[in-house]
């Protein structure tokens, strides 16, 4: 079944694999999602910091790609401690950024082009300059007082909980104006709200509307498993590996009455989407999450994938034992499987939060750097389920690879190399594992052209440019027809029209291969077959399905060798045609 997609959606009834069922067609389903780092995207006053008016002016930009989503990392007012994502007025906009009306030119601006705007909520926590938070210090029976988490000091110390932002590993902090602790699972400047607090509910209910009521198309939530905790805060089991420790910290006895509060008290009155930042959910416990009959969020997104290739007993390190193409696989396998008649999954490679996807899964060497980005965005946006794409990756930015931690300007980054350095830490191989993995490396600025600082700015810019910009740019790549930029495009456009690869059962081919990523997707009569060589040499495909007289309906070579042989990075989509 190939046809152009409209909107608004209905259900469509088909068949998959000669097995009658519905295929409950939703637009969230099927569009494509470009995440938004604002800092970073287009600075028009000079001052290093991208701006809303720096968005609105690549609108058209944004349009070309044929993106159908826009998520924006956050704009509120905030004093910047974890780059906005400690929030201290949700109902204004950070003056680095522009003005509620500068909002309002950017939201009519994507709507005008058919584009959808999702922004972040960020509601496990504050930013310690919040008002409700300032309140909350005043006194031990300020009415404010249990819109956070207090422990007074007359109990003792507080049971042991870690921060990852923290200098001291610590998550509670002494104030000494009330003699109490508060938690903060981050940053000591990012105050955990008290959620068992229905008037807490009431006020993030209310904030929402405004900004659904202003004409937002929905949000992602920020580390929402989090917002519901065990308020006893039980002692941590003795040498407990930091990879088990978000049971302590998410999913609440509460989480589950919470997400359905807040379908029934917002999401029900829209028409929007959500994605919720799912840390600590597993494939046992997905469907509770985003089983349409539960009422609670649309879309998920894990951290199985983007985790392989770390250590599991410390996550500030690299660990390449671990990186093999084969367990890769299976993972993708067994959430495919979860989502296979209930909920809906998401993909993604890079966020704000990552590395860059080409460094991180491709090559970035110059040899492979745009066939390996080609490759990625092939898998992307072939796989079953919503795909996010973050910016800068349509062009296959790279790592900067920092070796200095005086390049870093991330929070999480340097609060850990000082605790390292200051209790005698392995600071130095941290600083070598996160050139690798470091949320940096996904924030430089946007590569717009050759030009001093890439185009991004006319001052000096928040966060170094990376090297690699007077040939890995946006203009460079606009007119060459096989550029990373254009085939991205082209990919977006084949997925577009084949709702095979958006629907179609998902069915992972030579399993065991240690190179080659192959699947099939079928949907009806259609039957596509996806191949992708996830290495620097080449590979063979060992499978049954045949591919002779097949339509290649996308290649990142001039023409594949239609054999089972495939080159480094290779990328093919085959259409195959039954009763040659």
């Amino acid at each position: 079944m190939e046809q152009k997609i409209a909107y608004p959606f209905s259900f469509f009834i088909g068949k998959i694999n000669n097995c009658s069922m519905l295929v409950k067609r939703k637009w969230w389903k099927e569009v494509v999602v470009y995440q938004l780092y604002p800092r970073s995207f287009k600075d028009t006053n000079g001052d290093g910091i991208g701006d809303l008016k720096g968005i609105i002016e690549k609108l058209d930009y944004i349009k070309s790609l044929g993106i159908d989503v826009v998520w924006m990392n956050p704009v509120y007012e905030s004093p910047n401690d974890d780059m906005g994502y400690d929030i201290s007025d949700y109902r204004a906009i950070m003056q680095q950024f522009g003005t509620m009306e500068d909002f309002d030119v950017l939201l009519n601006g994507l709507h005008d082009r058919g584009i959808k705007l999702i922004m972040d909520l960020v509601v496990n926590h504050t930013s310690d300059e919040h008002e409700w938070f300032k309140e909350s210090k005043k006194s031990r029976d300020n009415p404010y007082r249990n819109y956070y988490h207090w422990w007074d000091a007359e109990r003792g110390k507080p049971p042991y909980r870690w921060s990852i932002f923290d200098e001291q590993s610590s998550a509670w902090k002494y104030d000494a104006a009330t003699s109490s602790y508060y938690l903060h699972i981050f940053s000591e400047k990012q105050p955990d709200l008290n959620w068992e607090n229905p008037q807490v509910r009431s006020e993030v209910y209310d904030m929402m509307k405004f900004w659904m009521d202003k004409g937002i198309d929905g949000f992602r939530m920020d580390v929402i498993t989090c917002i519901s905790k065990d308020i006893a805060f039980p002692e941590l089991p003795k040498g407990m590996a930091v990879s088990d420790w978000f049971p302590y910290y998410a999913k609440g006895p509460h989480l589950h009455a919470y997400l359905n509060e807040m379908h029934r008290e917002v999401f029900s009155g829209y028409d929007c989407m959500n994605v919720g930042e799912a840390s600590g959910v597993s494939i046992d416990d997905a469907l509770l999450f985003v089983d349409e009959d539960r009422n609670e969020l649309q879309t998920f997104y894990h951290f199985e994938h983007t985790g392989f290739g770390i250590s599991k007993d410390n996550f500030m390190y690299v660990d390449d034992t671990n990186r093999d193409l084969v367990e890769w696989k299976n993972i993708f396998l067994r959430w495919d499987n979860v989502f296979a008649e209930k909920g809906w999954g998401t993909i993604y490679l890079g966020n704000h939060d990552m590395s860059r996807m080409t460094s991180r899964f491709g090559n970035d060497s110059d040899r492979y750097r745009e066939l390996s980005a080609k490759m990625l965005h092939t898998f992307l946006l072939s796989m079953r389920a919503t795909p996010y794409i973050y910016n800068g990756d349509e062009i296959g930015m790279t790592n900067t690879n920092h070796t200095s931690i005086d390049a870093y300007e991330d929070l999480y980054t340097i609060n850990y190399y000082n605790q390292l350095r200051n209790n005698g830490g392995d600071y130095e191989g941290f600083l070598r594992s996160h050139a690798a993995i470091s949320r940096d490396n996904g924030r430089t600025p946007m590569q717009w052209n050759s030009s001093t600082h890439a185009g991004f700015t006319t001052g000096r810019p928040w966060l170094a440019v990376n090297k690699n910009y007077t040939t890995v740019n946006v203009e460079e790549q606009e007119t060459r027809s096989d550029s990373v930029l254009n085939y991205f495009r082209n990919m977006i456009q084949l997925r577009k029209s084949n709702l095979t690869l958006v629907y179609g059962k998902f069915e992972l081919i030579d399993e065991n291969n240690k190179q080659i990523f192959s699947y099939t997707r079928q949907l009806d009569n259609q039957k596509l077959l996806v191949v992708l060589n996830f290495s620097d040499r080449e590979a063979r495909l060992k499978s049954d399905v045949d591919i002779s007289g097949a339509h290649v309906l996308i290649s990142n070579y001039v023409k594949p060798l239609g054999i089972d042989l495939y080159r480094p990075y290779e990328a093919v989509i085959y259409k195959i045609i039954k009763n040659q």
